[in-house]
């Protein structure tokens, strides 16, 4: 599976760390910038990165900004992107077994990056638990066809 990484510029060095950490694990990447700490605007990036997993291009993506919270509402603009923002090890378990997130966001300004990658960590190797959770799941898609032109 290719990963889609993206960062504004508060967010690039610990995009950096998790490019490194993933090409030590042999996990695929594409990076959809920013590619270096001259100020940008995060939705841009977070757009690029979200499109490529919408089109399933990769099958996840990580996104990083200041706190994370910018890019995780920039990226679940699109149709079928699932983001969330997680700061420990329990959400971001639960933001894979329970809510099949396809996006993880991260705050590089309010987390340690180890802390940061033992989050990619659990989010790239917790499966989705389906049973239950499905049924919230397809409600969710279903509020998406409803009301996202795409």
């Amino acid at each position: 599976m290719k990963i889609a990484l993206a960062s504004d510029h508060a967010g690039f060095r610990l995009k950096e760390r998790i490019k490194e950490y993933l090409a030590r694990k042999g996990i695929m990447y594409e990076d959809f910038g920013t590619f270096d700490e001259e100020p940008v605007d995060y939705p841009d990036l977070a757009y690029k990165a979200a499109s490529a997993v919408q089109k399933e291009v990769c099958g996840r993506g990580i996104l990083v900004c200041g706190t994370g919270i910018g890019v995780a509402i920039a990226a679940n603009k699109l149709k079928g992107i699932r983001a969330a923002l997680c700061s420990d090890h329990f959400s971001a378990s639960c933001a894979r077994a329970h809510n099949d997130a396809n996006i993880l966001t991260l705050g590089a300004r309010v987390i340690e990056d180890e802390l940061a990658l033992q989050i990619v960590d659990i989010f790239l190797e917790t499966p989705f638990d389906g049973g239950r959770h499905l049924k919230r799941i397809k409600k969710i898609e279903m509020l998406e066809n409803e009301n996202c032109l795409k």
